[in-house]
């Protein structure tokens, strides 16, 4: 018997460069996202997480999940930069992920410069 319409987990499998961001969200892959957005080397995933949320452990699972494959994880934390609150770069820290929070436009262009150059890096972008 059909269910109906069926709400799944946002996530594009694969790596792609980010073609604009503003407005709310992102576009990648000839895509478009409204909202956040974690780009990890299994994918891109939404990110629920808005300007001026608080930034917490459990809001970083997924990147500590993938630790193996990221050495690198930008974070734009919105129009402004904010310092990641010391729990989080602690429990970055001991997966051996080295973090740098910047606003999101600078962590989109050092993404995508990054990722051409086949770095191990993620990022993790609030929507602006």
């Amino acid at each position: 018997m059909p269910k109906g319409i069926e709400i799944r987990e946002a996530h594009f499998p694969g790596r792609a460069p980010i073609d604009a961001y503003g407005n709310g969200g992102f576009r990648f892959a000839d895509m478009s996202h409204r909202g956040s957005i974690l780009m990890l080397p299994s994918g891109v995933y939404a990110w629920d997480v808005a300007e001026g949320d608080a930034l917490t452990v459990e809001k970083f699972y997924k990147v500590v999940d993938e630790a193996k494959d990221i050495e690198v994880l930008l974070v734009g934390t919105g129009k402004d930069i904010r310092p990641l609150p010391a729990d989080v770069k602690t429990a970055l820290r001991a997966a051996n992920i080295s973090s740098d929070p910047m606003s999101t436009g600078a962590a989109v262009r050092t993404y995508n410069v990054m990722l051409a150059e086949s770095r191990a890096v993620a990022v993790a972008l609030i929507a602006v």
